[in-house]
């Protein structure tokens, strides 16, 4: 027999009955029974009871040991009777009577348990992650994590696209989020940077003439930590194609997608639905209008309205007074809120307040009959032609948010999401995808009075040289798409922009010189002038897919060894001081911070060289 198992912990059943059997594992549970004792014995396969009383040899063994204690049984299966049977368990209908217990590993006395779902801090759990990677929900998670990949995988092989590594120590890049350095020891003075993501180097692939690629790809951002974002490292599907539009794009990687998801969609039971293919393709200005962001959570019924004009004149004078200087007036449904008290709209107002806008107005429906003071000055006929035109019922009732646009986007976006979770109007059974589509090359950066990027500076413009040329900056779209499901953005992507002439003008447009564009892009632009073809991708989230087929809130429970919201490493203890030997053999010193204790200083600063 093999020295510490001759079955997994999910391998036995009644077929093994009186077979003489070897296990090895944790102590997950243990329950005295008046002189017969049971213990749960897990491993990374399952659980197997095993029972011992005083006829066993290793009944004073086991007793002795602490849950998480690592044990080896030799024991004898037995059946359970019908009563004690466990359908939850893969070998409920079983048990083994030890015979001889070895322990491999005592457990010291746990600062979290183990068993059970019961929620501890985030830096206990983080501190001791190994235990925590112990806990059947994260355990699950992580094993969905690789099954989800190996799955990508195979799915993006299937579709013609062939693997490769890109570099992990790169150049920094004066676009996108903070970059993490890392000083050369043989270049004194000199940095590496870790990738953002391997934007310029997937795209000089296609450059040098591979076809489709893909990579399960880390990439490094010093940015902070949100719900759906991890900070310093994640991994994201990077793909680019050749001689594609975008729709080609869209056509490649959504049945990727699409196949991920309905395969693991009834993951733990919850059998989930996704969305038909193709994805539904929404404009970016369309979609800022009906969801108010550019990630719709589709799975709202919700549609906001712009209901400016209906405010022209208006006895309101608020909102006339907004009409009449530029701004605009949304409206949000409240469907089936008849039997609402003026608490909940009150309060949802309250909300917006908190926000940090200035407020969230709202009229009252029942039965037809309006309240609230808008609907109060605003006229009777003129809320119920507004309500007809919008496809409200006589019990549903409207939020406003009204102000300069993307101010009255955002909060009316905001409110569309708050309403629909109070009133229990997202269903949680689907996952719907979309694309968001012609998003605009250029915006107005009002703090530096100056146009600017609106997105990805590397994008194919819409019309090319000629809409450069002739078009205002701010009307101009690029061929830029992002995917999104249930609210939560997977990816952006574009057709790139391959001809540098086109690259040169739509940089000056953005106020960059030839010459900065040559000293800040030089690896990507130099390759351009050797012929390039048309090509384009994208990158979905590996972390965000995962977390959306979990069904967890927080990246974080998807993540093997994931770092604090502070970016720090509680378990390992990074960041951490170097030490003067290698700051010395960098050629570094590290000035002292305020606040720094005389050791810090110590420990931060190196002996000037020589």
């Amino acid at each position: 027999m093999h020295a510490y198992r001759s079955h997994t912990c999910a391998a036995l059943t009644a077929g093994n009955v009186g077979e003489t059997v070897r296990l090895s594992g944790w102590v997950h549970r243990k329950r005295d029974h008046g002189g017969v004792l049971f213990v749960d014995l897990r491993d990374h396969y399952g659980i197997t009871q095993i029972v011992a009383d005083s006829d066993s040899p290793a009944l004073p063994t086991l007793e002795s040991l602490r849950v998480e204690s690592v044990v080896t049984i030799d024991g004898v299966v037995k059946a359970r009777s019908d009563a004690t049977q466990n359908p939850n368990l893969a070998t409920g209908a079983i048990e083994v009577f030890a015979q001889v217990a070895t322990v491999q590993s005592h457990a010291q006395e746990l600062p979290m348990p183990v068993a059970g779902d019961a929620e501890y801090p985030e830096d206990i759990r983080l501190r001791y992650r190994f235990l925590d990677l112990r806990r059947e929900r994260l355990h699950q998670n992580i094993m969905l994590r690789s099954k989800v990949i190996s799955s990508i995988r195979q799915r993006m092989i299937g579709q013609g696209f062939t693997e490769f590594q890109t570099p992990i120590l790169t150049a920094s890049s004066p676009e996108g989020a903070r970059d993490y350095l890392v000083p050369s020891r043989v270049h004194p003075g000199k940095f590496y940077a870790l990738p953002q993501a391997p934007q310029m180097f997937k795209q000089l692939l296609m450059v040098a003439g591979f076809d489709r690629y893909f990579q399960i790809a880390p990439c490094f951002r010093d940015e902070d930590a949100r719900a759906d974002r991890s900070p310093g490292e994640f991994y994201q599907l990077d793909f680019e194609m050749s001689y594609v539009t975008q729709e080609d794009v869209f056509q490649a990687i959504e049945p990727v997608l699409h196949g991920v998801f309905e395969e693991f969609a009834d993951w733990q039971g919850k059998g989930r639905t996704v969305s038909a293919l193709p994805f539904k393709r929404i404009p970016y200005r369309e979609s800022m209008l009906k969801y108010g962001n550019d990630k719709p959570d589709l799975r709202n019924p919700i549609l906001i309205s712009d209901v400016s004009d209906q405010f022209v004149g208006s006895g309101f004078g608020r909102f006339a007074s907004i009409v009449e200087a530029g701004d605009v007036v949304r409206a949000i449904p409240a469907p089936g809120t008849a039997d609402k008290s003026r608490k909940f709209f009150d309060d949802m107002n309250a909300w917006a307040q908190g926000e940090g806008f200035a407020g969230l107005g709202y009229a009252t429906r029942k039965g037809g009959e309006w309240g609230g003071p808008i609907a109060k000055n605003h006229g009777e006929d003129k809320m119920t032609a507004m309500a007809d035109a919008l496809g409200l019922g006589p019990d549903d009732g409207l939020f406003f948010a009204a102000g300069k646009e993307g101010q009255a986007a955002k909060l009316a976006g905001l409110a569309r999401t708050r309403v629909a979770e109070s009133l229990g109007l997202i269903d949680q059974s689907r996952f719907e995808f979309c694309w968001i589509v012609d998003f605009p090359m250029f915006e107005y950066d009002e703090d530096n009075k100056k146009v600017d990027f609106s997105h990805n500076p590397f994008s194919m413009p819409q019309g090319e040289m000629e809409a450069l040329e002739t078009k205002d900056p701010l009307d101009i779209l690029a061929y830029q798409y992002d995917i999104v499901c249930n609210g939560v953005e997977l990816s952006s992507g574009a057709i790139r922009n391959h001809r540098p002439e086109i690259m040169y003008k739509a940089f000056e447009i953005a106020g960059y010189s030839q010459a900065e564009v040559d000293t800040n892009f030089a690896g990507m632009i130099n390759a351009f002038k050797f012929g390039a073809p048309p090509h384009g991708g994208s990158a979905p989230g590996i972390d965000r897919i995962v977390m959306l087929l979990a069904d967890e809130p927080n990246i974080r429970e998807v993540i093997v060894f994931p770092m604090t919201q502070k970016a720090e490493d509680l378990m390992m203890g990074a960041p951490n001081f170097a030490t003067p030997k290698q700051l010395k053999e960098l050629n570094l010193r590290v000035a002292p911070q305020a606040g720094a204790t005389a050791t810090d200083v110590d420990k931060a600063v190196a002996p000037k060289a020589g």
